[in-house]
């Protein structure tokens, strides 16, 4: 029998789910057209079938607006009753976390590539003349698989994708979801993970997943470019969006290290973790995808490695998402989502347009261009070629490594991932051999020319640059520590600082008329300066929070952390750390977070007070456990980072189930605090405590007591006390009443000093009076413990990846100039052929 559920908001999820519904059948029919159209239609100015993409695109652009507007509908609204809102969301998020919820899920996720790779579509149909056909139908083809995955239906028994309006009684099971009014039981949703409520949650996914949807536009280049046996016409084109994809997923993954940096505790910008390093992997390839295709543009030469870099580049977008989104990494990262039943529909993605590819480059492995002669090894061709082929190892030895639970399940094996330590030096040592070939590469090849370079002259102003680039790094190893690092780090930091000088020199010459060579110069310079500053920072990173008093705090948190890099912290108890003396003067919530209030104080020689700054390091309870975000003090050259790795300071307010009646706090308020000690004592008199003293200022008589209403023969005095604790002062007035014949005392508290204090007793005989102090016990005072480390030299890393974005836009204005112009392969006799493998010849 129908249950009538009562406080439902079913239209706007029907709605949306109507939506989801025409995006994927749009998608499916712009599919269909444009492909008839490119096959049926070929040749024809004017096709219906073009005409039918085209609107059934449109419509699936606005179908995807309208789920977003539903979805944020019930985001923002809090309908609990979708399983989605339920589970990333609650009511105590702050607004400005509520856009980020819309993309905290997996389906969400999707639905923000299906949004960005519309509008990329709608880009294309506009500008991409006689490339419209081909091209729209292998992305409205992605549009297809996309929306196939946040489907949510059921055919014939088996589950195709998961909506994000998927109510949260068909989610889940129990006798609650029985009754009509279970929504009056669900006053909130799970909420955020605390990591995830950084404002660069807000920026990074989208720009990411821009990144990720950007890739398909140079995939459908190339497939269209083969499909039609337009061979050299397609690079062109390509390359302006291959390099906007590089630039825009590159910003998505350094805007992830800056998420890490400032939002997660593990005290660095990269771990090597499984969904890091997957991200990156379409990077890489694209990026030694766009170093070919601009040699073949310029030569002819490497027409097959640029075209199967280009392809396996969106292939690789699509596994990263699989060893995301599978579940199949929930053992080995801590940022993978579970999986939610759509394992083998993830690995069908993947299988599409891997077979897409491999299936082209098979066919048309024949009648592609090839040229007749080999590259000279003295050309710049040459060498960016062997660039892009290291970048292309250096991707294939990520993907070995972090694919090792997709090994396990493939082959049956047990291979057990590496601890944390081991991970991070075997990922360093291997990626920084990489790192010495690829910079020395991208340095090499400035002083070279296409065609043919002058040898001697070659030989020489290399090893000029490159002596000077090794006193350099000497100078930086011996200044910075580096010298004591693994030798591989520092062969590539004479790499990184090689780079930098010699497409410096580049670009000087690009200010000297040169100027269209400066965006490839400027994308150096960037790269090289952010591996400068990744190899100093994560290299001679120092922790300064040492702990010598042998305090190991407890057998759990020596699991997670090292006891010896962690001090503990006392409240308003000021101590010493390195050049520092720390404070922790207080916390304040700011729901759900709760701040920590440290100064830092540098003392000079003389003894003045050098630099005098406070950091705000957070926690928010979650699920029982502590999760702690850092808060950094930027300098020009180091950062020093702070966060809380354990406290007794969480409010009961902040802990479920604290609710106490105001006896029973009165109760335990008092356990907190040592036996009272009452002194008698007179205006101007001190009163010494554990911590400090404090002495009787003067009496005040009349003072209001609260809301209380005061008689002529009622009397009320206030003792009004000076405290001096750990060099700091305050004030507190207790309160003695005598109102209707009865006595009452209203007590005081200064917690930053750890008092209470009451007016306990008037002494008229003696003209003193009683003041009774409560000290807190020395178990019950808040303390933290913290850790902190500086990172030298890390705004070379930040400004590095700004100075590369900046080269991408200057290399993007470029080629998109350039593509007017006849590619040099083309100029010299490539021709589309068919039946052989047509010579290309370069006299």
């Amino acid at each position: 029998m129908d249950i009538a559920f009562k406080g439902e908001h079913l239209l706007q999820g029907q709605i949306g789910q109507f939506f989801i519904i025409l995006s994927f059948g749009s998608a499916l029919l712009s599919f269909l057209s444009y492909y008839f159209s490119t096959t049926d239609d070929a040749g024809k100015a004017d096709s219906s079938w073009q005409n039918i993409g085209r609107w059934a695109f449109y419509a699936n652009v606005l179908s995807i607006i309208g789920i977003g507007v539903c979805l944020f509908n019930i985001i923002y609204n809090h309908y609990f009753e979708y399983h989605y809102v339920w589970a990333y969301t609650s009511r105590s998020l702050p607004t400005r976390y509520i856009i980020s919820a819309f993309w905290n899920g997996q389906e969400g996720g999707f639905l923000l590539w299906l949004f960005w790779e519309a509008l990329l579509g709608l880009f294309l149909i506009f500008k991409a003349g006689t490339w419209e056909r081909p091209v729209m139908t292998v992305v409205a083809l992605s549009q297809v698989v996309l929306a196939s995955m946040v489907l949510g239906v059921e055919i014939f028994g088996m589950k195709l994708g998961s909506s994000p309006f998927l109510l949260l009684r068909d989610s889940m099971e129990g006798p609650i979801f029985s009754r009509p009014d279970y929504l009056s039981f669900i006053k909130d949703g799970q909420g955020m993970v605390p990591s995830l409520q950084n404002y660069w949650m807000i920026i990074h996914p989208p720009t990411l997943f821009l990144g990720f949807a950007s890739i398909v536009v140079p995939f459908a280049y190339s497939v269209a470019g083969l499909w039609q046996k337009r061979y050299q016409e397609w690079i062109a084109p390509a390359i302006p969006y291959a390099l906007f994809g590089c630039m825009i997923l590159g910003t998505g993954v350094v805007m992830g290290s800056f998420w890490a940096y400032e939002s997660l505790n593990f005290g660095g910008f990269w771990a090597w973790d499984p969904v890091e390093n997957a991200s990156i992997f379409p990077w890489l390839t694209l990026v030694g995808a766009v170093h070919v295709l601009v040699v073949y543009k310029n030569t002819g030469h490497s027409y097959f490695t640029a075209t199967m870099l280009t392809m396996i580049s969106f292939v690789l977008v699509w596994y990263s998402s699989f060893l995301n989104r599978s579940g199949i990494l929930g053992e080995t990262s801590v940022h993978s989502f579970t999986d939610l039943g759509m394992f083998w529909q993830l690995v069908t993605g993947v299988v599409i347009f891997l077979a897409i590819m491999v299936y082209l480059l098979v066919k048309h492995f024949k009648t592609m261009p090839i040229t007749k002669k080999d590259e000279e090894t003295y050309s710049r061709e040459f060498w960016m070629f062997v660039g892009s082929v290291f970048l292309g190892l250096s991707c294939f030895h990520l993907i070995v490594v972090t694919s090792v639970p997709v090994w396990n399940a493939i082959f049956h094996l047990n291979i057990a991932p590496p601890a944390d330590a081991a991970r991070m030096k075997h990922y360093n040592v291997v990626q920084s051999s990489f790192v010495v070939l690829i910079t020395i590469l991208t340095a090499v090849a400035q002083f070279l020319k296409y065609k043919r370079t002058d040898v001697r002259r070659f030989a020489i102003t290399t090893g000029v640059y490159l002596f000077f680039a090794a006193v350099v790094t000497a100078l930086i190893a011996f200044a910075t520590g580096v010298n004591k690092m693994h030798f591989v780090y520092i062969l590539a930091m004479w790499g990184s600082v090689y780079s930098v000088t010699a497409n410096g020199k580049m670009l000087a010459d690009a200010f000297k008329g040169k100027i269209k060579l400066a965006g490839a110069a400027v994308a150096h310079i960037g790269f090289a300066l952010m591996l400068v500053g990744a190899l100093i920072a994560a290299g001679t990173s120092d922790v300064i929070s040492i702990n010598n008093t042998g305090e190991g705090f407890t057998a759990d948190f020596a699991k997670e952390n090292n006891p010896r890099e962690n001090i503990l912290v006392y409240r308003n108890q000021p101590l010493k750390m390195g050049d520092y003396m720390v404070t922790y003067l207080g916390d304040s919530i700011s729901a759900p977070e709760h701040f920590y209030k440290v100064n830092y104080k540098k003392v000079d020689a003389a003894g003045k007070v050098a630099e005098d700054f406070t950091l705000w390091p957070k926690v928010q309870v979650n699920k029982g456990s502590l999760a702690s975000s850092p808060d950094t003090k930027h300098y020009l050259f180091h950062d020093l980072y702070t966060h809380i790795t354990m406290t007794n300071s969480i409010s009961e307010s902040e802990e479920p189930g604290a609710e106490k009646d105001g006896t029973q706090a009165d109760e335990d308020d008092e356990k907190s605090y040592d036996a009272p000690i009452p002194h008698e004592v007179a205006i101007g008199d001190t009163i010494n405590f554990r911590e400090g003293f404090m002495v009787l200022k003067k009496l005040n008589k009349g003072v209001k007591v609260q809301n209380i209403p005061l008689k002529d023969n009622d009397i009320s005095v206030g003792a009004q006390l000076e405290i001096v604790s750990h060099g700091k002062t305050y004030t507190a007035e207790p309160i003695y009443l005598i109102k209707d014949g009865g006595v009452y005392d209203f007590s005081k508290k200064v917690a930053d000093a750890g008092l209470k204090l009451r007016f306990s007793k008037i002494i008229p005989e003696k003209n003193k009076v009683e003041i009774t102090v409560l000290q807190q016990k020395e178990s019950a005072k808040k303390y933290i413990v913290m850790r902190a480390i500086t990172f030298p030299y890390i705004n070379f890393f930040w400004g590095g990846s700004i100075i590369m974005v900046i080269g991408f836009i200057l290399s993007i204005f470029r080629r998109k100039n350039e593509m007017k112009v006849v590619p040099v392969a083309v100029k010299q006799g490539a021709t589309k052929g068919v039946g052989k493998r047509q010579p290309v010849s370069l006299k």
